[in-house]
């Protein structure tokens, strides 16, 4: 049996103690009398620690590190786990030197022999035997939460319109048994607050078009406090009925807008928050929406790639057209199109309800998130080997790093997936070059959604996955146009450009990369004109005027017409528009001819295990180390 109890503890000797009371008591009568009075007030009460400590048994494995030339015990190593111990282990436990010198022995090979291996250099692991100890665990207790809503009026979704002034509530949360909130406190608008208890009401006025900031914060009963959050709260009146000189007779209308990560009364702003910017008042404009019910993003448009791919896949029977009802390898034909038409509007809407799905969850609008993927893929999620893009969004590699390295909660879940977690605490901008490819890779194959053995060639279920990552991917996106913003300018990207404009430069980015947008905005400044999107996409380098198309298209209600990707029509001209009603009518037909043109072909590729959705953070532990 291993001894695993720890030393005993020092005592201190009485006379020392004696010593060091009769100094410090010298010590304090020599102070003069103001010192002594400053003394004798009440010192800060240290602030608790939020955690707390239990005991476990677990097995324990006891190694002992051993030198060839005497057989000596250098050091103990005990682990929790089967297996020899780690490198960490073994630095922890035997210390720098002994580390270095056991990774640099070699096998010994006097032992296959029979020879003295005290001739051999070095030193050895060995196995000492298995018992039973104890291991005591430290974990982090929660803080208390604060949650702002609305009260006082009826919200009108998908814009926060009140039928009668509005007041802010203040709901706080205390997770620890028998403590509680005692006090929310904070500053609105620079003025300070301060409410008994748990929940605090404020009743809210008009702020002007740039709103006013809040912070605030929870007192617990416990002696600390919650984390202090942020907000930037805008009230705005609509209507005659607030003219103090000469009201009005129409009705009490307010426009509330809350930007913070505890506001939890409806859809989140989602980059609002990240550049610091309000949506325009009223609500966004129609691509930048998200509506009440997936049906409202149906769409009966007619997509030449789509369809053709239906028929190459045997999901469309096109077999009387000319061709197959084919133009070359990837795009229908004219009859093949009319052959598809009801298997295309049937597709084109088969992600609707992820899509909204995701877009509660994230703050992306469904509706660009449907815009995106039409211009991007016109709703084909397979991956194209000449030109590795992949999926809905058509995920490059380089927009594939983007993801990893600006969205820091998708790359905290995704990375343990593929690469070991001591490795992933490095965060991927300190990754080794080759990790980071690893994981580029790893993303674009879990937005691939191609499948060779799937009935129409597509894995539906990864493709239904694969709607959250390009969400996160615009999430990405926003927080490196806002970095860039602060780069150049040295403030949030909302204090430079509107809400709108600023969504452009995001798909500005998503598509062209943040060189050209980058250079784009200094461009603008140097040149003195104001930060909109008409301004700096005339500062775009005639390498990245593609992006100016791509916008134009995508920020259209309906949804984008079939335009094909500048990939796909390599001479950049496009097929004939064929235009579908929501009725399900059959498509009428333009009487210029399809160009037959050689297509990429969709690339199948062996799926991979999905990322985990809503996958459970666990409570940060501290283990100790073992005596």
């Amino acid at each position: 049996m291993v001894d695993f109890r720890p030393p005993p503890a020092r005592q201190n000797s009485r006379w020392v103690i004696t010593i060091t009371a009769l100094v410090l008591l010298c010590a304090m009568l020599a102070l003069p009398w103001q010192a002594r009075e400053a003394q004798a007030q009440q010192p800060t009460p240290e602030i608790p620690s939020r955690k707390t400590s239990f005991s476990i048994n677990v097995d324990l494995y006891a190694w002992w590190m051993v030198r060839w030339s005497n057989n000596a015990v250098q050091c103990e190593i005990v682990v929790d786990h089967e297996g020899a111990p780690t490198h960490d282990e073994i630095y922890h436990y035997c210390g720098e030197e002994l580390y270095e010198d056991w990774f640099d022995t070699s096998a010994c090979e006097l032992i296959d022999k029979g020879e003295d291996t005290s001739q051999c250099p070095g030193v050895y692991l060995s196995w000492v035997g298995q018992g039973v100890g104890e291991k005591t665990v430290n974990v982090d207790l929660p803080l208390p939460d604060v949650w702002l809503s609305l009260e006082g009026c009826t919200l009108e979704p998908p814009i926060n319109r009140c039928s009668g002034q509005p007041s802010l509530i203040f709901d706080a949360y205390e997770p620890l048994p028998n403590e509680s909130v005692i006090r929310i406190n904070g500053f609105y608008g620079g003025q300070a607050f301060s409410c008994a208890g748990s929940r605090c009401r404020m009743p809210l006025a008009a702020t002007g078009t740039q709103g006013l900031p809040l912070e605030f914060w929870a007192v617990s009963s416990f002696g600390d406090t919650s984390e202090h959050f942020s907000a930037l709260i805008r009230v705005t009146p609509w209507g005659d009925f607030s003219n103090p000189e000469a009201p009005g007779n129409d009705p009490e209308v307010w426009f509330v807008d809350v930007l913070s990560s505890q506001w939890r009364s409806s859809r989140q702003a989602s980059c609002g928050e990240t550049w610091q910017v309000f949506p325009p008042v009223g609500g966004a404009p129609g691509w930048l929406s998200t509506p009440d019910d997936a049906s409202l993003l149906e769409s009966a448009l007619s997509y030449y790639y789509l369809a053709g791919m239906l028929i190459r896949n045997g999901n469309v029977d096109a077999s009387q057209c000319p061709d197959g009802g084919l133009a070359g390898e990837n795009l229908a034909n004219e009859c093949g199109l009319t052959q598809a038409y009801p298997e295309v509007v049937a597709w084109q809407n088969r992600f609707n309800g992820e899509i909204m799905r995701v877009a509660l969850d994230s703050g992306v609008p469904a509706q660009l998130l449907k815009n995106i993927f039409a211009r991007e893929s016109q709703f084909w999620p397979g991956i194209y080997l000449t030109y590795k893009e992949a999926g809905l969004g058509q995920l490059t590699e380089q927009g594939a790093g983007t993801v990893l390295l600006w969205n820091t909660s998708f790359y905290n879940q995704f990375c343990p997936l593929v690469l070991h977690q001591e490795t992933c605490d490095r965060s991927f901008g300190n990754l080794q070059a080759s990790d980071q490819a690893m994981l580029r890779g790893a993303l674009m194959q879990q937005v691939n959604a191609s499948c060779a053995d799937c009935l129409v060639g597509i894995n539906l279920e990864q493709a239904n996955f694969s709607v959250g990552i390009f969400a996160d991917s615009l999430l990405a996106n926003c927080r490196q146009v806002d970095q860039m913003f602060f780069n150049i300018t040295g403030e949030h990207a909302g204090e430079n450009a509107d809400y709108v404009d600023l969504w452009r430069i995001t798909l500005a980015n998503y598509n062209a990369g943040s060189g050209c947008v980058g250079d784009a905005i200094e461009a603008a400044i140097a040149n003195g004109s104001d930060l909109t999107w008409d301004n700096i996409r005339n500062y775009l380098d005639i390498g990245c005027r593609g992006a100016i198309e791509y916008v134009d298209t995508i920020s259209q209600v309906p949804a984008p017409q079939p335009t094909p990707t500048s990939w796909l029509q390599p001479g950049g001209g496009l097929p004939p528009v064929a235009t579908g009603q929501a009725t399900g009518a059959p498509p009428q037909y333009q009487t210029t001819p399809t160009p037959a043109q050689a297509l990429p072909t969709p690339y199948p590729e062996n799926t991979v295990t999905p990322y985990p959705e809503n996958s459970p953070t666990p409570t940060p532990i501290q283990v100790l180390p073992y005596p």
